[in-house]
C-alpha cells in the first residue's frame, strides 16, 4: 500500500512546481553562505565588502520572495483556508486550561524547570489537537439523499454520506448536524456519527427521519463536527446547503376517512344512476319509473315487476375540489378557537390527500382544483403527485373576501365533484348542490 501510494504520488507530481522549489531552495542557501561570508568579513573590518555580501544576500532573497514564492503559491490549494470553523470549548477543554494556568503561576513563582517542561508539553497538546482537528475536518465533502416523495407523519430512510478526499490522512470521529440557524422546517433534527472515514474513500450511514408536518422544508447549510483528538474543543465546519423538499399530507387511512367513503360512493353512485347503457342494479319497479326499463325476465323469475338501473360510461370521472377559504378570524373566538380552526384545516388538507390516493389507487379519472391550482382531467395516477404537492404547499384564504371560485364550477354539471369547503351553506351556489358532495371543514 505504501508503495502504491508513493509511486501514484510520483506520477501526479508537478514536475514545474517542483523545479521551482528547488530553484528557491538553492537559492536561498547562496543567500545563506553570502550572509555567512559577510558576517565573517564584519568580524576581520572589511565594512564595505561585508555590506556589498549582505545586500547581495538580501537581493537573492527578495528575488525568491518576488518571482518564486507566487508562482508556488498559485500551484498550492488553499482550500482549506477558507473553511468557515467554528470552535466551542468544552467541560474537559475549560478543566485542561484550569490545569493548564496553575501550572503557569506555579511555575513562574518558583522557577522550577519541570513545571515549564511539563507547561510546554500541555500547551503543545492544545497546539496538536488544533492542528490535527483542522486535517480532520479539510478534504471531507457531503452528500445527503433522501426519498423522492416524502409524506408527513411517516418515518423516511435518508443516507448522508461522507467522502475523503484526502491523499495520506483518514478523518476521525466526525458528526454531521444540521445549521447553526435552526429552525421547524429544518431536515436534519440529530447528529449522525461517523467514527472512522479512510482517506481516498467514503462512509455512509442512514439515518430514520420524520416530518411532522405537510409544507417545504429547507436545510440552508450543515455542520461537520468533531472533537478530536483530545475533546478540549469542538470544532464545526460549516458546509453550504441549498437542499429543499416537499413534505406530502398525510394519508394514511384514518377512521374518518373510513366515515366518508361509503358516503361518497353512495352519493357517486346515485349522480351516475340512470345516465347510460352499462347495467348497474336491479330494483323494485315504482309508479314513476317507465315501463322500458323494466326487466321482464327477471320480473317473471320474481314474480314482481323489476327496473334496470343503468351507469354513466364515465361514472370514474371525478372533480375533487379543496377550498381554501375560511374567512378572517372572529375576535371574540379568541387565540384558542382560531388555531383549533385552523388545525380543522389541517385535517381537511390530510382528507383530501386521502381522496385523491383513493381515487389512484382504484384507477380513476380525476381532475384536482383550488383557487389557483387546477390539473387535467386526467388517469389519477398521472397527476396524483401534482395533487399532492399542490397540497403539501396550500395556505388558508383569511381574506373577507374568497372571490368566485366555487360560482365557477356551479356551470358544469356534467363532472360530479367532491368539495371540501368552510363556506356556510347558505353561500353555495344552489347550481353545485345537485352535483356535488360537500364535506363541510367546520365539521370535521
Amino acid at each position: 500500500m505504501g508503495t502504491s501510494f508513493i509511486a501514484r504520488s510520483w506520477n501526479q507530481r508537478d514536475r514545474a512546481g517542483w523545479r521551482n522549489f528547488g530553484i528557491a531552495m538553492l537559492a536561498l542557501a547562496v543567500a545563506f553562505f553570502v550572509a555567512l561570508f559577510s558576517a565573517a568579513t564584519a568580524q576581520e573590518g572589511r565594512v564595505w565588502l561585508a555590506a556589498i555580501t549582505t545586500l547581495i544576500s538580501l537581493a537573492i532573497a527578495g528575488w525568491v520572495a518576488v518571482a518564486i514564492v507566487p508562482a508556488l503559491a498559485r500551484r498550492t490549494s488553499l482550500r482549506w483556508m477558507a473553511y468557515q470553523i467554528d470552535y466551542r470549548l468544552t467541560r474537559d477543554g475549560m478543566i485542561y486550561l484550569a490545569a493548564v494556568f496553575i501550572l503557569v503561576l506555579a511555575a513562574v513563582n518558583t522557577g522550577n524547570n519541570l513545571l515549564f517542561l511539563i507547561l510546554a508539553c500541555l500547551l503543545a497538546g492544545i497546539l496538536i489537537s488544533g492542528v490535527l482537528s483542522r486535517v480532520v475536518l479539510t478534504g471531507i465533502e457531503l452528500k445527503f439523499d433522501l426519498p423522492e416523495h416524502i409524506f408527513a407523519e411517516q418515518p423516511v430512510l435518508a443516507e448522508i454520506e461522507l467522502r475523503n478526499d484526502k491523499q495520506a490522512w483518514p478523518s476521525f470521529s466526525l458528526r454531521v448536524i444540521g445549521g447553526a440557524k435552526k429552525s421547524p422546517a429544518e431536515i436534519l433534527a440529530r447528529p449522525v456519527f461517523f467514527p472512522y472515514i479512510p482517506r481516498m474513500s467514503a462512509a455512509r450511514q442512514k439515518v430514520e427521519l420524520r416530518f411532522p408536518r405537510r409544507g417545504v422544508y429547507r436545510q440552508d447549510s450543515f455542520g461537520i463536527r468533531t472533537r478530536f483528538p483530545f475533546g478540549f474543543f469542538e470544532k464545526t465546519r460549516q458546509v453550504d446547503s441549498n437542499l429543499e423538499i416537499v413534505v406530502y399530507p398525510r394519508i394514511e387511512p384514518t377512521d374518518q376517512f373510513y366515515e366518508v367513503l361509503p358516503l361518497l360512493t353512495g352519493e357517486m353512485a346515485s349522480y351516475f344512476r340512470d345516465r347510460g347503457h352499462e347495467l348497474h342494479s336491479l330494483r323494485d319497479y315504482l309508479s314513476t319509473d317507465s315501463a322500458r326499463f323494466v326487466d321482464w325476465k327477471v320480473s317473471a323469475k320474481s314474480n314482481r315487476l323489476m327496473v334496470r338501473e343503468f351507469a354513466r360510461e364515465d361514472e370514474r370521472r371525478v372533480m375533487l375540489v379543496l377550498d381554501p377559504f375560511l374567512g378572517p378570524p372572529r375576535a371574540d373566538l379568541g387565540q384558542l378557537a382560531a388555531a383549533e380552526h385552523a388545525e380543522r384545516f389541517e385535517r381537511a388538507v390530510s382528507l383530501a390527500a386521502c381522496i385523491a390516493w383513493h381515487f389512484h389507487e382504484i384507477h380513476s379519472v380525476m381532475q384536482f382544483r383550488t383557487n389557483r391550482f387546477s390539473t387535467p382531467m386526467a388517469p389519477a395516477g398521472e397527476i396524483n403527485y401534482d395533487t399532492l404537492r399542490e397540497l403539501a404547499t396550500i395556505q388558508a384564504d383569511t381574506s373577507a373576501t374568497g372571490g368566485a371560485f366555487l360560482d365557477e364550477l356551479a356551470s358544469d354539471n356534467e363532472i360530479f365533484k367532491i368539495i371540501l369547503t368552510a363556506r356556510p351553506q347558505r353561500t353555495i351556489p344552489t347550481g353545485l348542490w345537485s352535483s356535488s358532495y360537500f364535506l363541510f371543514v367546520d365539521r370535521l
